[in-house]
Order: C-alpha cells, then structure tokens, then sequence
C-alpha cells in the first residue's frame, strides 16, 4: 500500500518542484513600477536635482523606490568622480487653482462696507 503511494506520489512531486505556480512571484506589475521609480531617482541624481524636487517631479513614483535609485547613483558618481549633467527642463510652477482669481477680480471690483464706531446708526 505504502510503495503504490509513493509510486504516485513521487513523479508529482518531481513535476511540482520544475515549475512556476502562478500566483507565488511578485506581481511583475509592482515589480516593473519598481524599476521605473529607481531608474527615475538615479536619472535624477545624474540631472543634479535634488531628492525633493525628484518626489515633487514624480508623484506616482515610490518614494522609497527612487530614493534607493538616487543614493546609488549618488555613490556611483562619487566613486567615479563622475559630474552629473544639469537639467534643461525648469522644474514647473505650480498654477493657482481655477476659480481663484476670478474671486479675487470680484472682490476687488466690491465696494466693503466701512466699519466704524456706530458710523451707519444714530
């Protein structure tokens, strides 16, 4: 009974250990967003921009993920002697919200009321 077990049991344990069981590994999606913030915070280290203005430029990137990729670079450079190449792209300014400076324009054409002591009553 027990080598009829193990007569079946063995080839499938054999075919389990060769292969890739989807659902295991990292997700390839995660693991390739990964890449991309680290391949980003080295591009910016090598544009001489600093880490901020990287998190700032990249908001969908994982902070820690280019930050891994700006310190390597930052060694590699250093151990290198290697001088990083400044960016030609101005970092952009941030617009005012839409609406804003309508409301303002409003209110500056609006008369306010005066406010004093007792002036409007006698």
């Amino acid at each position: 009974m027990f080598a009829r077990r193990l007569l079946f049991l063995a080839p499938a344990l054999l075919m389990l250990a060769g292969c890739d069981i989807p659902g295991l590994g990292p997700d390839p999606k995660a693991v390739q967003r990964e890449a991309d913030a680290k391949a980003t915070g080295g591009a910016c280290r090598y544009a001489q921009r600093g880490i901020e203005d990287c998190y700032t430029l990249n908001p969908k990137a994982p902070k820690s993920a280019v930050f891994d990729g700006w310190k390597e670079m930052d060694q590699y450079m250093r151990e290198n002697k290697i001088e990083g190449a400044p960016s030609v792209i101005p970092i952009p300014v941030a617009a005012p919200p839409e609406g804003a400076e309508s409301k303002a324009a409003a209110e500056a054409e609006e008369p306010k009321p005066k406010k004093g002591k007792g002036s409007d009553k006698h």
